[in-house]
């Protein structure tokens, strides 16, 4: 086991490696492939009437005409140990981990990532104990009730919520529960958990169930499909041959065979959900990743951008190391492999 868990470490590691050089290249060496030349790199940062001599300056300062392997070491630096930017002004000192420094607002990234970073995560945590348990509940009792009215109105629900785009329901449980019926809190709600747990929840509680509805539709298939599957296997008719009762049969049996699709998709969505959810975000104009992303892109803060693209990745790589971990614990087979 201490030999599995070392070998998903040092992969997860070689993995955030890649993933930075690849975030590097995406938003320092493409452009130049593509024609973009240090001197309209730097152009971002000054102000529209600044000559050619203050542009050349400036990219000069930021390092532009450094090498690509110079300029990606000096960028890692400054996540592990801060890093200063002189941009003509002053210098500026962006303390570790530096994720980036946006020259617009003249303030380090990682702060507003700070600052973001709890209503993403209250949005995803949220959302995704309600789609765990709704999609794989619904799922597991579509399978055992096949054909019934309950399955075929299920799996009709899921196909809905598979089909309809989060801004179209976000916006309309908006029209209807917020500003309609008065039962939720309208968007653009937030209150800290500390301050108010109560109001925490009820601000949230439509997003989350809005988030959930898109999610758990799959999981709802997913689920059925893998029990039906599952409910047919030599082990469970010899699970049941033994005396077992149905409810042990399911559960212990039937569903944690059935778990382990499920676990990959769930990881990777809750890490996705991590890094922002943009279209959530949006519709409920909550101050979360996912709209400051979109706010950097707008206005072309390009620090933001890259700011918030490396803690998606990194959220993504830690959602994926739980669940390689938690597949030695649903199957011990992995362990061996």
């Amino acid at each position: 086991m201490i030999i599995y868990v070392v070998r998903r470490l040092a992969a997860a590691l070689l993995l955030l490696f890649v993933v930075s050089a690849v975030t590097f290249a995406i938003f320092f060496v493409i452009p130049r492939i593509i024609g973009s030349t240090p001197e309209t790199m730097a152009a971002r940062y000054v102000g529209r009437t600044a000559n050619e001599e203050s542009i050349q300056l400036t990219a000069e300062r930021l390092g532009f005409y450094d090498p690509v392997p110079v300029q990606y070491f000096t960028w890692v630096k400054g996540i592990f140990v801060g890093a200063d930017f002189d941009y003509g002004a002053g210098i500026d000192h962006c303390p570790a981990p530096c994720l980036g420094y946006s020259f617009l607002s003249r303030q380090p990234v990682w702060p507003d990532l700070l600052d973001r970073m709890p209503v993403t995560l209250s949005l995803a945590v949220g959302a995704s104990v309600i789609w765990l348990v709704a999609g794989v509940s619904t799922g597991v009792l579509s399978a055992l009730r096949r054909g019934s009215v309950f399955d075929r109105a299920a799996m009709g629900m899921a196909l809905a919520g598979v089909s309809l785009p989060i801004f179209y329901t976000g916006l309309m449980s908006l029209a209807l529960f917020s500003y309609t019926l008065g039962w939720t809190a309208p968007g653009g709600s937030y209150t800290d958990f500390t301050e108010n747990p109560a109001a925490w929840a009820g601000d949230l509680i439509l997003p989350w169930v809005t988030l959930a509805f898109l999610f758990s539709a799959s999981y709802a298939r997913l689920t059925r499909a893998g029990m039906l599957e599952t409910m047919s296997e030599d082990f469970i008719r010899t699970a049941r041959a033994k005396g077992l009762p149905e409810r042990q049969v399911v559960v212990r049996h039937g569903l944690r065979a059935s778990l382990t699709p499920i676990l990959t998709i769930f990881g990777m969505d809750v890490g996705l959900l991590l890094g922002g959810a943009v279209l959530t975000e949006s519709a409920f104009s909550l101050n979360g990743l996912g709209k400051y992303a979109v706010d950097a892109i707008t206005t072309n803060d390009l620090p933001k951008v890259m700011g918030v693209t490396i803690l998606a990745a990194l959220f993504i790589v830690i959602a994926n190391l739980v669940v390689d971990l938690l597949y030695a614990v649903l199957d011990p087979r992995v362990r061996v492999s």
